[in-house]
């Protein structure tokens, strides 16, 4: 009996064990199941601690808000000129090039945007004709789109054939000289130790050897390998010049992009297409103020973001655990903001605004609930119940889904890149352009516009960490802390300081004083 017992005693306690690691084994075997409310839709965790609203009694006054037509009137102005145009000097194309130089690039659109105005500046600096940048497949957004996908080549090469020559592809003899032949050894041909930011002179001292050696250099990594300073000012022109006037987009982003910019500026009762309602209901254009005009807000708030800022979003312990799962997952626990407090980092403005935060930002700053208001990201972290407050803010927002037609999408359905192309265009075409949060779409959209003298905003991050952590502060003082806070944050020039990007701020680099 006493051995039938203990036999018992001890399979239950191996039970017990087994089911504990079960446990302390799931997150790491199935992560995706700790993953709250994922890029599109709940999951397990996160449907039963769906975020409530955090800012209840700002938000509660802001969904009845009224703007004065003064306000109004100031908010939708153009800019007034501020004695800044674009100038680039050309300088003359070679009479022999010194050879192929070849660049792959990573990263999302716009970074590899960036790392072709720098491949062309390197080709230049070389003397060298460049072939056209190879485009990495991005391991986040599993986009395999090539540059010919995204770019209008032969622009691209018209635009820039008095500055150097560039091929579409290498010619027979180096044929060779492939993304496969890189990646199965050790090649003399291919650098892979440029420096972030190096300077001209690395190039001519450790490029160019190789190039007269051997007629062709490949250069990978390259993302970020050109400096901002002491760089020849027809080089920097000539970054400037690749990226505001060679850079255009294909034909078909182009045109799906003006169908969207048409109809959030000539939006009827109801917009059909291929036969579907998309919407009813909408507010008559004598209902609202600015019609015929349009805000794009990039709304950067993904799973990777919300995770590396450590910050704290409303949604619980669940979110949390899961949050840190992934961080754990993705970057092995190694994220700075996980040392500091959510309050710390909210106090330096390092969390990026929520959905809900940059609805009541655009309220305070004087968008009423007529504005048309373009929604462009990719996939929101927190879905449609992370999105709710905003749209409630904001009834007339829209996205590529609900403005065009799945005929219309179906050419960049499925690949990020295209259809962040198509947002970077509706947002070039934008009378005023907001991003919640810094990054290179927001980087790259800030120095475009700016360069062409558009309205945008920039959040002031450290101002809104502190407001929003102020629980008992009314919508009277928070909306004239907002406005005052961002007097001069409307796409004023702003001048490049040393190591900062040319891309962001293009003055006084390729931009001359009236």
């Amino acid at each position: 009996m006493k051995l039938l017992y203990n036999n018992h005693h001890q399979n239950r306690t191996q039970r017990m064990a087994l089911a504990g690691l079960f446990v302390i084994l799931l997150p790491i075997f199935v992560p995706n199941l700790f993953e709250p409310l994922g890029r599109a839709s709940p999951t397990m965790f996160s449907e039963w601690n769906a975020p409530k609203p955090r800012h209840s009694s700002l938000l509660k006054i802001a969904l009845h808000r009224q703007i004065p037509t003064e306000q109004q009137s100031e908010l939708w102005s153009p800019l007034v000129s501020q004695e800044w145009r674009p100038c680039a000097e050309s300088t003359a194309l070679p009479t022999k090039s010194r050879g192929y130089v070849q660049v792959f690039l990573d990263g999302g659109l716009n970074q590899q945007r960036m790392g072709i105005c720098d491949a062309v500046a390197v080709a230049k600096i070389l003397n060298a004709t460049l072939v056209l940048p190879h485009l990495e497949v991005n391991p986040v957004w599993r986009d395999s789109s090539s540059f010919t996908d995204i770019f209008d080549v032969d622009h691209f090469i018209s635009s820039l054939r008095d500055e150097i020559s560039i091929v579409k592809e290498l010619p027979s003899e180096y044929s060779w000289s492939s993304r496969e032949y890189y990646a199965t050894g050790i090649r003399d041909t291919r650098i892979k130790t440029a420096p972030v930011h190096a300077s001209a002179n690395w190039y001519l001292e450790n490029v160019l050897p190789i190039l007269q050696s051997y007629g062709i250099a490949a250069i990978a990594p390259f993302s970020h390998r050109l400096a901002f300073d002491n760089l020849p000012t027809n080089i920097q022109h000539l970054r400037c010049k690749v990226n505001f006037q060679a850079l255009v987009f294909v034909p078909h982003i182009r045109k799906l992009g003006e169908t969207i910019v048409h109809r959030l500026r000539h939006p009827p009762g109801k917009l059909q297409a291929s036969g579907t309602e998309f919407h009813k209901g909408r507010i008559g254009d004598s209902e609202v103020t600015g019609a015929g005009k349009f805000t794009v807000l990039h709304l950067r708030f993904d799973k990777d973001m919300a995770a590396h800022s450590a910050c704290d979003f409303g949604g619980g312990k669940a979110e949390k655990l899961a949050l840190a799962k992934y961080r754990q997952v993705i970057w092995q626990g190694r994220v700075l903001n996980s040392q500091f407090t959510d309050e710390e980092l909210r106090n330096q403005g390092r969390c990026p605004l929520t959905p809900e935060e940059i609805g009541l930002l655009l309220a305070a700053l004087g968008f009423n609930n007529g504005t048309r208001l373009y929604l462009a990201s990719h996939k929101v972290y927190g879905g449609e119940v992370r999105i709710s407050t905003l749209q409630k803010l904001f009834p007339l927002m829209e996205d590529k889904k609900s403005i065009a037609s799945a005929e219309e999408l179906a050419k960049i359905e499925g690949k990020a890149s295209l259809s962040a192309a198509v947002d970077y265009y509706v947002s070039m075409q934008s009378d005023i352009f907001i991003s919640a949060s810094p990054g290179n779409m927001h980087n790259a959209l800030v120095g475009h516009r700016a360069y062409l003298n558009l309205k945008t905003i920039r959040p002031n991050m450290t101002l809104l960490g502190k407001l929003f952590l102020n629980k008992s502060m009314g919508w009277t003082e928070f909306q004239h802390a907002v406005r005052n806070g961002h007097k001069n944050r409307l796409g004023h020039i702003r001048l490049r300081k040393t190591k900062q990007s040319i891309y962001t701020y293009p003055a006084p680099d390729c931009m001359c004083q009236s």
